[in-house]
């Protein structure tokens, strides 16, 4: 699985090769560009399946992608690897172009043996708290560079309020406007009794 590719445009990311990504499926929560930069060229080289709101699939359709999987917020649907639900995000969406990308999400993906959610761009809200009356979530991805998304405490508050205890951090450090002090970060994660990964660009973690 491969969310939100911003490979080829990220100097952070500049050892990874956008022609090595051959994933089986690609997650894609809105329009902005530091979300859709590769989605076009690794969806052409690996033939995934794009999972995305209804917008963002119509447009990678206007690209010349074919296989695409359009849901929106609320609905869920069954795939090989197992359920995919799509939830609110509070945040904005547009293409590169400037046009309306549809709303953007967030991703709970659960399966019988594992469940994550994968926040997207969002501020913190309330329907968060929705999510652990039907799952139980081993991590969550939550965004905390704060300027365009939550903060730190809000990140907090974002574990809190899904259940989780694992966070693997995100939207961070990519662009001036969002880079944060980690050991600040870690520090208040821990006081909270939040496990928090903040991985380099390449780093792999197992749960």
């Amino acid at each position: 699985m491969l969310f939100d590719p911003f490979i080829s445009p990220n100097p952070l990311a500049s050892s990874i090769k956008v022609g090595d990504i051959k994933p089986d499926y690609m997650f894609i929560s809105h329009g902005h560009q530091d979300h859709i930069a590769d989605a076009v060229s690794i969806a052409s080289q690996s033939g995934c399946t794009c999972i995305g709101i209804w917008e963002i699939t119509q447009w990678l359709q206007a690209q010349g992608i074919e296989n695409v999987h359009p849901m929106n917020i609320g609905g869920s649907r069954e795939f090989d690897f197992g359920t995919v639900k799509m939830v609110n995000a509070i945040h904005s969406s547009s293409f590169p172009d400037g046009s309306f990308a549809g709303q953007p999400a967030g991703f709970v993906i659960h399966n019988t043996e594992d469940c994550f959610y994968y926040a997207g761009d969002t501020a913190l809200h309330q329907d968060m708290q929705l999510i652990p009356r039907r799952y139980k979530l081993k991590c969550a991805f939550l965004p905390m560079g704060n300027n365009f998304t939550m903060d730190i405490l809000d990140a907090i508050d974002a574990a809190r309020m899904t259940g989780t205890h694992t966070v693997i951090g995100m939207h961070y450090d990519t662009f001036g406007y969002i880079t944060i002090n980690h050991e600040e970060a870690h520090r208040a994660f821990q006081s909270a009794g939040i496990n928090l990964h903040l991985l380099k660009i390449g780093e792999t973690l197992t749960l």
